[in-house]
């Protein structure tokens, strides 16, 4: 098993005959390397930062999500393989070198997907980026409109829960949103390195301020191989950042197979076939994904 997929059941007989084909996934982040796995499938590249017409990223960490997310794994003889590997990537800088933005580049980054999603085919939104300040912690705020107008447009938004926990009130903005599918991570208990520092029990946990039990979802994201922003390369990263693409790929399966879903049907989906971890709602949400229980038949 691929360490992309690993910890979340989708070698199945189901799961396999499934890639995600013809879905469109944008992903907001710090932009894309055009490495080898993505092949010709990044079918477009829009730049809210710098304003650069050529896919790139000066991070790195857009392009590790976005393999997990449709990698093929060419580079890796199939070992680093993404969850989605025959799904379209189109990818939307809105945080710069540092993996740092602004909200209003993130929402113009919105903006232009729900302008241009059928022109690319776009039906999942993923987005591993949020903010713990105060003043954007409430359902009124900029980015929680933002990410609930792309919802009502029947976009599937897929949002981190941050890497703010383990106490309440910890998920991130525009996780707190309740129409968004907000995803936290499954093997947190895990000490990892997340952006430098050494975390355990980091997962973002509910209720909102509003008193909305999230994260909707948890999925690994403990030392996740994915590719890196050089030719033919793949590094390891943690946190919900990387639980989040896994639900996304998961989702472009179920949307391959059955493309008349809406939204509102993935999320009811997953719900159902969520695997109950026996923690708190407002840690596990519904429960674990499992791949291959959410695209097998009824």
């Amino acid at each position: 098993m691929n360490h992309a997929r690993e910890g979340i059941s989708c070698d199945g007989p189901a799961a396999r005959l499934l890639t995600g084909k013809g879905v469109g996934v944008a992903v907001l982040d710090t932009g894309i390397y055009p490495h080898e796995d993505f092949k010709r499938r990044i079918t477009a590249f829009q730049d809210m930062v710098n304003r650069r017409l050529t896919a790139y990223d000066d991070n790195g960490h857009g392009t590790h999500i976005a393999a997990i997310i449709g990698g093929d794994g060419s580079s890796s003889q199939g070992m680093y393989r993404g969850v989605a590997p025959g799904c379209n990537i189109i990818a939307v800088k809105v945080l710069d070198h540092r993996g740092n933005g602004f909200a209003s580049d993130v929402l113009a980054g919105l903006r232009w997907i729900r302008e241009n999603r059928e022109r690319y085919g776009i039906r999942i939104v993923n987005i591993s980026v949020g903010s713990l300040s105060r003043r954007n912690m409430t359902e009124n705020s900029v980015l929680v409109r933002g990410v609930n107008g792309a919802w009502d447009d029947g976009l599937v938004v897929v949002v981190a829960a941050g890497n703010h926990g383990p106490g309440r009130m910890t998920v991130t903005t525009p996780g707190i949103s309740r129409k968004v599918i907000t995803v936290g991570c499954s093997d947190d208990h895990k000490e990892v390195d997340v952006m430098g520092s050494r975390m355990v029990d980091y997962s973002g946990r509910g209720p909102t301020m509003a008193c909305i039990c999230k994260p909707d979802i948890v999925a690994p994201g403990s030392g996740i191989v994915s590719c890196s922003n050089e030719p033919g390369k793949y590094f390891s990263k943690s946190g919900t950042s990387m639980s989040t693409p896994l639900v996304s790929g998961a989702i472009a399966l179920l949307l391959e197979k059955y493309p008349q879903m809406t939204n509102r049907d993935v999320k009811l989906r997953l719900r159902e076939r969520a695997v109950d971890m026996g923690l708190p709602r407002n840690h596990q949400g519904w429960g674990r994904l499992d791949v291959e229980r959410l695209v097998a038949d009824p």
